[in-house]
């Protein structure tokens, strides 16, 4: 079992993409045994490493002892806290990654308009292999997968003969508006949701720096969750309404089948990192923790600055100073 980050080396933390994207638990008592979590209920105790996990789901009726939270934040694994209504994200675990080389080169990108555009293009472009979309406008490219998934709904609606009109979504309560398909594609989307999420946070990047949604502390995870509703979500919900499976635990489960059997967890990891840092983009190979210095320089942390030649020395003032005052005019007096 891995240690938490901070004993190992990086080769000994399980990477996201290796993980099991999620673990749904409800009515039970979740604590920690060593490095794993342990589910107790009436029926049986379950032991499940923690390094393991992408992504915890905490359901109704369930309590989670602190040193349970700790463990699953050293290994980087995302709590999701989940009502009966929707997979809701309440909090997550700290990030496996060591540095903040990949969110300042989110906040670079996102911060310049001319850049921000080429990676919304990018995203765009994963939803229109072998398309060409070079000059189109990003107006355009919304309008084009606007039709692109309008389009989505009506093959489904007539390949599995469930009805559709529209899609009907009520914030806040994801699990509460519209047919069933509408409640299943909101509860499923919802749980995909959380699993980009452990993606984004795993590998050191910022939830709330979009590039197409902007605004919203998870920004970049519905930016990152879009792409992959037309293979997973859509056809999903479609399907189980069909087998008249509508709950909310139906959504979720068939979610969690389909991201392992497609391997959705690699393929996320690896679409974040070609939007953020492109092939033939440099990148430090090691983060370290330092100090900002003057002209974007970064000077070592963990050290004693006092005794080096950078430190801020105050100047002494003239020796002269006191004797050319004293042989100044006085206060109220013009010079002559």
């Amino acid at each position: 079992m891995a240690d938490p980050w901070w004993r190992t080396g990086p080769q000994d933390v399980h990477r996201i993409e290796d993980r099991i994207s999620s673990l749904y638990a409800e009515r039970c008592h979740i604590d920690r045994d060593d490095n794993a979590i342990v589910l107790v209920n009436k029926a049986r105790t379950v032991h499940v490493p923690a390094a393991w996990l992408a992504v915890l789901l905490v359901g109704p009726g369930s309590r989670i002892t602190h040193p349970a939270v700790t463990l699953l934040a050293d290994s980087g694994t995302a709590v999701c806290w989940v009502g009966e209504q929707g997979v809701r994200l309440y909090a997550t675990g700290t990030s496996t990654a060591r540095g903040s080389q990949l969110q300042l080169r989110q906040a670079w990108l996102v911060t310049r308009p001319k850049e921000r555009v080429a990676v919304a293009r990018r995203m765009y472009d994963m939803r229109f292999p072998g398309e060409e979309t070079t000059g189109l406008t990003l107006q355009q490219l919304r309008g084009r997968e606007g039709t692109r998934i309008r389009r989505l709904y009506g093959q489904h609606s007539q390949r599995t003969g469930v009805p559709w009109t529209k899609r009907e979504y009520k914030p806040g309560d994801a699990f509460a508006a519209g047919d069933d398909v509408n409640r299943l594609l909101s509860a499923a989307n919802s749980a995909l949701y959380g699993i980009c999420h452990a993606a984004v946070t795993g590998l050191g990047a910022s939830p709330a720096l979009g590039f197409v949604h902007t605004g919203n502390a998870l920004s970049f995870v519905l930016d990152i969750a879009d792409p992959y509703k037309a293979e997973f979500t859509i056809p999903l919900a479609f399907d189980l309404a069909a087998q008249g499976l509508t709950s909310e635990r139906d959504a979720r489960t068939a979610l969690r089948d389909a991201v392992v059997q497609g391997k959705l967890l690699p393929r996320i990891v690896a679409d974040i990192k070609r939007l953020l840092v492109p092939e033939g983009t440099a990148m430090p190979d090691d983060d370290f923790g330092g100090l900002w210095d003057e002209g974007d320089t970064v000077v070592s942390g963990g050290r004693n600055w006092s005794a080096t030649d950078h430190l801020d020395v105050i100047p002494e003032p003239p020796e002269n100073t006191e004797q050319e005052e004293e042989e100044g005019p006085a206060a109220g007096e013009s010079a002559p």
